[in-house]
């Protein structure tokens, strides 16, 4: 496919209105200066590891959990980072869907929650059903209903009566000041999400064209400059001058019934690349768990129910220790792909220069991923829930991505590449070597 398909499919995740209750919340708690800052920050870091992982994924034909077999974690060791990478896409699943639902119901409060959340968590499954090609006739057709409806609700924005009159970009709650803690909690906030934004586009980045493959700048940095920018921005502006941080009650609001139906469009959009990416990482898990390979379709029905089971469950009331504990966990994974490709493939030529993702040639385990992944993430973990002081409860991602890099080279030296490779591969193409 070309790069722009391959972008389209990408916007799926990049206009969530969860981006807007991200820069809502953020400007309304911490400052508009706080979430604008913290926003920039979000689209540097998200978009060169994006970009790095985009290309890797292009230059190999692999998505990121079969990057992972050939870049530091052995075949074993890359399908429990696919578990996680699911469980990680189906809590989204859940948390896009409730969005959808409490939206919906505000519009038509006399049909029970419930019911929203089974039709709603049902009909992804089908708009999943034939693939790639599919997602990329469902994306291009909805971006144009997408503006449009963006558009009216900007445009109804400036009709209604304000909360707040001053100006947006400067609103700072009372006691709040620019910088300092309330600057590293909208980082905290953006750290949720940034591993998983870096992550995703290797799912689709494979398809890439070879002589496209110098489009994964803009594949890594046009996704995540609309979500933290674009997106970010309108959800600042939105929520400061509405007063209200929830999406799903100023959308309908604004737009009434047109206000559903655009939150329906852009659910819908980044639903059905949540289920895709789950059941993609399921499908790896269980084929080389336990050698059980029923086929992509029946993880996405099971990725379907599993999130309709997590929305009847109340998993929104988590929202807070989900994302800390995934923010940790995949920007520690994003880090550890990087910095293997990086340094420790290509400069230190340590390991093959190519990424093997056939088991016959890999071992179970490679330490070096492994071993830095699961000492970062707990370490990370521990951070953020505050038991290393204030300043690393707040930057724990940050802290356990740059301590994943650091001992992804270590380990690397001190086991001299022994678990990269059980054999070495003749028939890789030297085009598909990155070292």
């Amino acid at each position: 496919m070309g790069w722009l398909s391959i972008t389209n499919i990408t916007f799926g995740i990049a206009t969530a209105i969860f981006y807007f209750q991200l820069g809502s919340v953020m400007a309304l708690q911490f400052g508009a200066i706080n979430a604008l800052i913290s926003s920039a920050y979000a689209i540097v870091v998200a978009g060169i590891l994006s970009t790095f992982i985009s290309y890797l994924s292009a230059k190999s034909g692999l998505n990121v959990n079969l990057l992972s077999r050939g870049g530091g974690f052995g075949y074993i060791g890359a399908s429990l980072t696919s578990l996680i990478y699911a469980s990680n896409f189906i809590m989204y699943c859940a948390f896009e869907g409730l969005i959808l639902v409490y939206a919906l119901h505000a519009f038509f409060p006399h049909i029970p929650i419930w019911v929203y959340i089974l039709i709603f968590g049902t009909v992804v499954i089908p708009l999943n059903w034939f693939g790639i090609k599919q997602l990329d006739k469902l994306q291009k057709w909805s971006l144009p209903l997408f503006f449009v409806f963006l558009g009216a609700a900007i445009i109804m924005a400036f009709i209604v009566t304000p909360a707040y009159t001053g100006n947006v970009f400067t609103y700072m709650p009372e006691g709040v000041q620019v910088g300092g803690t309330a600057l590293l909690m909208c980082m905290a906030m953006h750290h949720g999400i940034m591993g998983l934004t870096a992550l995703i586009p290797s799912d689709y980045a494979r398809f890439l064209k070879p002589k496209d493959i110098k489009a994964t700048l803009a594949i890594g940095f046009i996704p995540q400059i609309f979500c933290y920018g674009f997106m970010g921005i309108l959800g600042i502006w939105f929520g400061v001058l509405l007063a209200e941080p929830n999406p799903g009650v100023y959308i309908v609001y604004l737009l009434g019934a047109g206000g559903a139906l655009f939150t329906l469009i852009t659910q819908l959009r980044i639903n059905v690349t949540n289920i895709y990416s789950s059941s993609l990482s399921l499908s790896n898990f269980f084929e080389n768990a336990v050698k059980f390979s029923p086929g992509r379709r029946f993880w996405v029905v099971v990725s379907g129910v599993a999130a309709i089971i997590l929305m009847l469950g109340g998993i929104v009331d988590h929202l807070d220790a989900a994302l800390t504990f995934q923010g940790v966990v995949l920007l520690s994974w994003a880090s550890i792909l990087v910095t293997d490709a990086v340094f420790v493939k290509k400069l230190l030529k340590i390991g093959p220069g190519y990424y093997e993702a056939r088991q016959s040639n890999l071992f179970k385990w490679n330490p070096v991923g492994v071993t830095a992944l699961i000492v970062s993430s707990v370490l990370g973990t521990v951070a953020a829930f505050g038991f290393m002081g204030p300043f690393l409860e707040s930057t724990a991602a940050f802290f356990a991505a740059l301590l994943a890099a650091i001992l992804t080279i270590v380990i690397a030296l001190v086991t001299k590449g022994a678990y990269y490779i059980r054999q070495e591969a003749h028939d890789i193409p030297a085009e598909d070597h990155i070292a």
